[in-house]
C-alpha cells in the first residue's frame, strides 16, 4: 500500500475520532452557563452552612437547580435548569416543572438541589421516573440545618431562597427531565 494513502486515511481518521469525541463533550453555551451557576450555588449553599459539602461529598449524585422561578396566583407554577453530577463529575443536565394548586400568592427565586443517597435513587432520575410529591420534605437552608435533612426513597432536597415572597397552602408537585452529557 502506498505511504501517501495511509498517511491521509490515518489522517482522516484522527480528524473523526477528534470531531465525534468534541461532539460528545460540547455544551452548549446555555449549558455553561447552568453549570457555571450550579457551580456558584454550590459554593453559596457551603458558604451558608458547611454541612452541605459533606452532604454532596457523601452522596451518590445531586443535582443542582441554581435559578429556579416560582409564581403563583391560586394556580402556581416553578421552572428552572440544573447540572447533574455523579460521584463529584458532571453526568449531565435536567430541567424541573412544577404545578402548584391551593391558596397561593407571590414570587420567588431559590437554589434547590436533590441529593442521591442511594445508586438506585439517581438512576430513577436519570431515567425520568423521578417526581416530587407535594409532601416531600425539603430543609430550607439555613446554618447548620443541612444536618437535620431527612431522605425519603434515596432521596434528599435542600432549598434556599434568593428573592420574592410567597404566601403559599398547596398541593402540586415536581417534575425532572435528565438529559446526559
Amino acid at each position: 500500500m502506498n505511504s501517501t494513502l495511509i498517511f491521509k486515511r490515518t489522517g482522516i481518521t484522527l480528524l473523526l475520532i477528534f470531531f465525534m469525541g468534541t461532539m460528545v463533550t460540547a455544551q452548549t453555551s446555555d449549558q455553561k452557563k447552568i453549570i457555571n451557576d450550579a457551580e456558584k450555588a454550590k459554593q453559596t449553599l457551603t458558604q451558608k452552612d458547611p454541612g452541605v459539602e459533606n452532604l454532596l461529598n457523601n452522596s451518590v449524585g445531586y443535582a443542582i437547580f441554581p435559578n429556579v422561578g416560582k409564581g403563583a396566583y391560586i394556580v402556581g407554577g416553578a421552572s428552572g435548569n440544573g447540572a447533574v453530577y455523579q460521584n463529584g463529575e458532571l453526568i449531565g443536565m435536567a430541567d424541573l416543572k412544577q404545578l402548584d394548586v391551593g391558596l397561593q400568592l407571590g414570587g420567588q427565586a431559590f437554589i434547590q438541589v436533590l441529593l442521591f443517597k442511594t445508586q438506585a435513587a439517581l438512576d430513577r432520575f436519570k431515567e425520568g421516573k423521578f417526581k416530587l410529591s407535594g409532601n416531600a420534605s425539603a430543609v430550607a437552608l439555613d446554618k447548620g440545618r443541612a444536618e437535620s435533612i431527612e431522605f425519603r426513597d434515596g432521596v434528599g432536597v435542600i432549598t434556599m431562597p434568593k428573592a420574592g415572597a410567597m404566601i403559599e397552602v398547596s398541593v402540586g408537585g415536581q417534575k425532572f427531565n435528565f438529559e446526559e452529557l
